[in-house]
């Protein structure tokens, strides 16, 4: 109780002079101790000033090569090949690709409505040709999942809590489906009712993460490198900066 806030920004500094730690350690620090103050202690500690900043570190993007993107697709198989091809040639983030619905590709424009991306918004990317054939395969392989799971009483899928609401049988329609869902049906923890989710997130992360070492690539490898690899190789390729800033979903086109 003897702190004050000249104390909390010698230590604030301290952490980021001394310490040398990261913007979020001294940021995670910082709401720690007004948290303290003002919730358990119940004091209400006025803003910190005088504080030393952590440097948020600027690093560049990592960037594959088209010979290395083709050798890390070559290494996956299956769902999460076609999964990371989709996320290379639309730029879709990982959990935008996961959360695909059946409703939102469209074939005939060869277009992908991604909904609800990153800040709520919805977006229309690319559908690369190449990907229709593969595309077309998963879906006829999940509405067979989708069947056998409507036959033995289940086939609902999650749907935003608006239109659960307004539709309370849309959750067992086609077009709302996933275009990607898990193996088996589990446990929904929001409402306690038996559903099948989507691919897990881990799942492709840990298998773009081996096949990049089975390729004997070098680089950090993620999901989020093949959207950054999507950008670049379309801005080598002499696309115009603002249409890959509308397919990527970014307000700022620095970013």
């Amino acid at each position: 109780r003897d702190m004050g806030p000249k104390e909390v920004a010698e230590f604030l500094s301290h952490l980021a002079v001394a310490r040398n730690v990261s913007a979020s350690t001294q940021n995670q620090a910082k709401a720690g101790i007004l948290f303290l103050y003002r919730h358990v202690l119940g004091i209400q500690l006025p803003w910190v000033g005088d504080v030393v900043i952590a440097k948020v570190p600027q690093r560049l993007p990592v960037v594959l090569t088209a010979r290395e993107v083709r050798s890390l697709l070559h290494e996956l198989n299956g769902t999460t090949a076609l999964v990371a091809s989709l996320l290379y040639g639309t730029g879709m983030r990982l959990m935008e690709g996961l959360r695909l619905r059946v409703k939102d590709i469209d074939f005939e424009r060869r277009e992908i409505v991604i909904r609800e991306g990153k800040g709520s918004k919805d977006r229309v990317t690319v559908l690369p040709e190449n990907l229709i054939e593969p595309l077309q395969q998963r879906l006829r392989k999940t509405q067979q999942v989708h069947q056998a799971d409507l036959d033995v009483g289940y086939g609902e899928v999650h749907m935003p809590d608006a239109l659960q609401v307004k539709y309370s049988k849309a959750g067992r329609a086609w077009g709302w489906q996933y275009v990607f869902p898990s193996q088996a049906r589990s446990v929904d923890p929001r409402s306690g009712v038996i559903r099948r989710h989507h691919l897990s997130e881990q799942s492709v992360q840990r298998a773009i993460s081996g096949a990049a070492k089975r390729a004997g690539i070098h680089k950090p490898c993620s999901p989020h490198t093949l959207r950054h690899s999507f950008a670049t190789h379309l801005l080598q390729a002499g696309y115009d900066i603002r249409t890959v800033q509308e397919l990527l979903g970014h307000a700022n086109v620095a970013t």
